[in-house]
């Protein structure tokens, strides 16, 4: 949890209109989503919206992995998400 404080600190100076950004925003309600169906399991709503920010941060990731493989890896680094595999 450390880690998302200093990618916070250093994103508020950051575009918030930045694929980065917003991909660091869907990664937190994510997380916090995660934390809420574990003690809800059936919360159905909950797990649809959670699979609808999944979805965003995958198609996000996507655009960034084609447009940038630099900034896409070390944002992958950043937030501790695994890379999708290819092929």
């Amino acid at each position: 949890m450390i880690k998302n404080t200093l990618i916070s600190v250093s994103s508020e100076d950051e575009n918030r209109g930045s694929v980065e950004f917003q991909v660091f925003r869907f990664t937190n309600k994510i997380r916090r989503l995660t934390s809420h169906l574990e003690l809800h399991k059936k919360d159905y709503l909950s797990q649809r919206g959670l699979r609808k920010i999944l979805g965003k941060r995958q198609r996000l990731l996507a655009y960034l992995g084609k447009k940038n493989r630099v900034r896409y890896k070390e944002l992958i680094d950043q937030l501790s998400i695994r890379e999708p595999k290819t092929g």
